[in-house]
């Protein structure tokens, strides 16, 4: 699929995967929008500047602030291109260890993380779609390309990560239906799932970086955590091969998670 002249809106563009495939989008001649939480705005707006990029403060679960960014990207072309990077995680086991209901998960948190990384995945998926069904199609009758966020913890979910992997294996198990719906008009819909990528979660310093180490000892190969330059390239090539159709593909140099 040809992305030239056209638009894209990634969730969550601000820092991390979402920075560095914006970045990349722009570098390659997209007019990017970053939808973003609004205390991301300096930074989003640092990363854009030069591009022609614009920032939409957007909470994806809020449709009405989903669909400013959806016509902030049409200003900018036809949008054909949405990468769901926003999401947010919580560690928190099932039970507590004094065997008290009051210590149980916290029911809201479980609801908050799937609310945020499924229902706000879906709901940027349905209206951005919306969108692009109007576009004109290519020689294969495509008319735009989405690429969603899921994690390598939809399927090695680790202890505590009821929620965070419930809402994960969700994206996931959306992806051959969503593509399904939406082959009708010509929009693909593909999913990654990160393995342990190096991003700003990890802090920074010697702490940092000794700890770091120490999780890419367990990957099978290459013994290191991903670069979100690596996620990016993958999402360029999710994007613009159009046989690339209801994928999920690990990005995650071979890793199985463990129990801990």
């Amino acid at each position: 699929m040809d992305v030239s002249g056209c638009s894209a809106i990634v969730t969550g563009g601000a820092s991390g995967l979402g920075a560095a495939t914006a970045g990349l989008l722009a570098e390659r001649g997209v007019g990017v929008v970053v939808a973003d939480l609004a205390s991301q705005e300096e930074r989003a707006r640092s990363l854009l500047e030069g591009t022609g990029g614009a920032f939409a403060a957007t909470d994806v679960t809020d449709a009405q602030q989903v669909i400013a960014a959806v016509e902030a990207a049409k200003d900018l072309g036809p949008l054909r291109v949405l990468v769901n990077c926003a999401g947010v995680g919580w560690a928190t086991r099932t039970i507590g260890k004094d065997g008290q209901y009051e210590s149980a998960h916290d029911l809201e948190i479980f609801k908050k993380v799937i609310e945020i990384n499924l229902v706000g995945t879906f709901n940027c998926i349905r209206l951005a779609a919306t969108a692009m069904s109007h576009n004109e199609p290519d020689g294969d009758g495509c008319r735009g390309a989405i690429v969603n966020t899921a994690s390598v913890a939809a399927e090695d979910g680790q202890i505590g990560q009821a929620a965070y992997s419930a809402s994960k294996g969700g994206i996931v198990g959306l992806t051959l239906p969503v593509a399904r719906d939406l082959a009708v008009v010509g929009i693909r819909v593909n999913t990654i799932l990160p393995g342990l990528i190096d991003t700003p979660i990890y802090g920074s310093g010697e702490a940092s970086e000794q700890f770091k180490e120490k999780l890419g000892a367990a990957i099978l190969f290459p013994k290191r955590l991903g670069q979100p330059s690596e996620y990016a390239a993958l999402v360029w090539e999710l994007v613009t091969n159009s046989y690339l159709n209801a994928a999920t593909i690990r990005l995650d140099a071979g890793i199985r998670m463990q129990p801990k």
